[in-house]
């Protein structure tokens, strides 16, 4: 298992100072949601390049995948476009080897997420360890895919979605949707698992959605917040971190992503040079047209 490792002990430290002494020695944990929290992708949609070029969707459905990544990246998902999400990917996944699906995001973790994961969260995740603290990750987002991000960082426990099974293959349904009111329940049950005390923990997200289980921690932490938490943590005094490294939030697909063909690319490169030439014709007509007037 390859661990993320934190690169500057001094910002460890400096990030313990935050953090509030528990009394009578409670266990504590943090638990940090996933996308735009430790990541600056969508663990959801991040792999679609890789699934297309193993056979799993088509380029329309990459293309589908790559704009839904875009307009979440940008301007973040409401509760209804999360659940319309849940149901288009859950169907979309339909059929497919939960394996081929795991292998998959194992082989492509170095390439497409290892360069999102924020270095504030890799360091605020080192931080919570020297304090003993037990660290969690609870995701919207399918566990088949999380879990392997969570061996990345060298994190053990995960709460995620979890989508049916059947004969090695996911059915399209779903057992559990880590999501509002669930994902708070989800919280209780595993810090009652671990012993940890609510009113001592942590909990860091982006988004209003969490809200529920932000309000079942003593420390909750809004992480690049969207503006319904943004302005739900400042009325309640919660603190508010930025994360920034990587930057930028979101990098527009290429188009390779697009699956848009070489011919496309020099049609549009061809109309743009066309058109950067006939507007230099017409202004050098018009200058001779002057010096004649």
């Amino acid at each position: 298992m390859s661990t993320v490792t934190r690169t500057d002990t001094g910002k460890v430290h400096s990030m313990t100072e935050h953090f509030s002494t528990p009394s009578d020695n409670a266990r504590v944990a943090a638990f940090f949601d996933l996308d735009k929290t430790i990541i600056a992708t969508s663990s959801a949609y991040a792999f679609g390049r890789e699934f297309m070029h193993n056979g799993l969707i088509t380029h329309t459905e990459a293309l589908q995948l790559s704009l839904a990544k875009a307009s979440y990246m940008l301007a973040g998902h409401s509760s209804e476009h999360m659940d319309a999400t849940r149901d288009q990917l859950a169907a979309m996944v339909a059929g497919w080897s939960v394996q081929k699906v795991h292998d998959i995001a194992v082989e492509t973790m170095h390439t497409v997420v290892t360069p999102t994961i924020y270095a504030e969260a890799r360091d605020l995740i080192a931080a919570h360890r020297e304090k003993g603290h037990e660290v969690v990750i609870i995701s919207a987002s399918a566990s088949v895919l999380v879990r392997p991000i969570a061996e990345e960082l060298g994190i053990e426990h995960v709460v995620a979605t979890e989508l049916a099974e059947e004969d090695g293959r996911f059915t399209g349904e779903i057992l559990f949707y880590c999501k509002g009111a669930a994902k708070a329940e989800a919280l209780e049950r595993t810090a009652q698992q671990l012993g940890v005390d609510k009113d001592a923990s942590y909990a860091y997200s982006d988004s209003a959605t969490d809200i529920p289980m932000l309000e079942q921690v003593g420390h909750p932490v809004a992480v690049n917040p969207d503006r319904l938490l943004k302005k739900h943590a400042a009325d309640n005094g919660w603190e508010t971190r930025t994360f920034k490294d990587p930057v930028p939030l979101f990098t527009p697909p290429s188009a390779r992503e697009f699956g848009i063909g070489s011919a496309v690319l020099a049609g549009i490169a061809a109309l743009i040079v066309g058109g950067v030439l006939l507007a230099r014709q017409r202004n050098k007509s018009r200058q001779i047209s002057d010096c004649r007037a």
